[in-house]
């Protein structure tokens, strides 16, 4: 039988001096855990309540560059689509079917308008009228001037026969063969002739300006006329409904062979080659936008940028319309109405306060923040400035470093001091 060691074994004593040093460390450790359970004890004691911190998010006060935006929502929509109307009273013959692709100048559809059609047959004949007048008033005009300047001729001619007439008694006066008499007959008769001549002469100059003056009204009555006609050939002309743009047929407005009065929409054509953005931005934002302004947009493909082209002056329904224009080229695979969200950059400010954006920022109205110390939340008072999508500015009441409860805070109902429990 083998025999176990309790024969060998001796029993050991801790010296003194190491025993006095264990104790002191043991002395020491439980010091220090009863002040820490105290401090802790006495943060407790000065709270409301306590919450569990995985019911929180906690986020810490720095110090960037805040850039305000705002991110909405909206839909893409053609820049260019026009909506066509009939000019006139008229039966309307449709040449396509919504959704068909037309090109510019395409036939769309056909109105009948008997009446147009007869005052541009009213016109024309006018017009041919005046043309005929204005022809027959040329004639005229010359052959009123060759008879004015007829009689400046004759009246000439008899000038200078009675200036003869006088030059032949002069020189047989001189021998006393004719009467004196006679010769102040002749003198009288070439003061008379002169006088003729000249007036003859001034009547034709009057009657060509007549002449001249009566063609150019009877031509203006006739542009005029033409201009009649060229506007009832226009409003012909317009009855035949033709595509503006590339693009295809959104909606008809009409049926076929269906009668309209003036100025009905008969469809709307849309050009797909150029697509906007149209964003309803609330109405609180309205005073911070302007035309130019960055905007990103989402899209299934990425998001691209554009600028703000557009802004709508009114609000409807607490909402501001505008339009976004992208930069560049059109992306492709864009389609009309389809859903997008987009980010407008209102604003950039460098080296300030900022703080994560919560909802503690909307249940405090911006006062007051829950300030983390030592797992107390704490109520302070706080002074904020521009906000964005997700940071705001902190303008007095917190410093950089501090730990401020960001979301959860609506369990607290506002109470001075809350233990926050891991």
């Amino acid at each position: 039988m083998i025999k176990d060691t309790s024969s060998q074994d001796a029993v050991l004593t801790t010296p003194p001096a190491q025993r006095l040093k264990r104790g002191l460390l043991w002395s020491a450790a439980g010091a220090a855990a009863l002040a820490a359970g105290a401090y802790v004890l006495l943060g407790w004691s000065g709270s409301e309540h306590s919450v569990n911190a995985a019911r929180l998010r906690v986020a810490e006060v720095t110090r960037g560059t805040l850039v305000r935006d705002v991110a909405v929502t909206g839909r893409l929509v053609a820049a260019v689509s026009p909506t066509l109307y009939s000019t006139a009273p008229a039966t309307v013959t449709l040449k396509v079917e919504a959704g068909d692709t037309v090109k510019k100048g395409q036939v769309l559809a056909v109105l009948e308008s008997p009446d147009l059609s007869d005052a541009l047959k009213r016109e024309q004949s006018s017009h041919e009228q005046l043309v005929a007048e204005v022809a027959r008033q040329h004639i005229l005009a010359r052959k009123q001037k060759l008879l004015a300047q007829r009689e400046a001729d004759t009246a000439q001619i008899d000038s200078v026969s009675a200036q003869r007439t006088l030059e032949r008694y002069e020189s047989v006066g001189q021998v006393g063969i004719i009467a004196k008499i006679d010769l102040q007959k002749a003198k009288d008769a070439v003061n008379s002739a002169a006088i003729r001549a000249k007036h003859a002469a001034q009547a034709a100059v009057l009657e060509g300006d007549d002449v001249t003056l009566e063609l150019k009204t009877r031509q203006s009555a006739l542009e005029r006329q033409r201009l009649s006609m060229a506007n009832a050939q226009r409003r012909v002309d317009e009855l035949t409904v033709r595509a503006p743009v590339d693009g295809f047929i959104g909606t008809l407005s009409v049926q076929n062979r269906g009668v309209v009065a003036a100025n009905t929409a008969l469809m709307t054509l849309v050009d797909l080659s150029r697509l906007e953005v149209e964003l309803a931005i609330p109405e609180t934002y309205a005073a911070d936008l302007g035309l130019g302004m960055t905007a990103e947009v989402n899209l299934p493909a990425g998001t691209v940028n554009g600028k703000l082209s557009a802004l709508s002056p009114e609000v409807v329904n607490s909402q501001v319309l505008a339009r976004v224009r992208f930069d560049g080229a059109q992306p492709a695979g864009l389609r009309q109405s389809q859903r997008v969200s987009a980010r407008l950059l209102i604003e950039e400010r460098a080296n300030v306060v900022m703080l994560p954006r919560g909802p503690f920022l909307e249940l405090e109205g911006g006062r007051f923040a829950y300030v983390v110390h030592n797992g107390v939340a704490v109520r302070t008072p706080v002074k904020v400035g521009a906000t964005s999508v997700s940071s705001v500015e902190i303008l007095g009441g917190l410093k950089i470093g501090d730990q401020v409860v960001i979301a959860g805070t609506d369990t607290f109902n506002n109470a001075q001091r809350v233990s926050i429990n891991n």
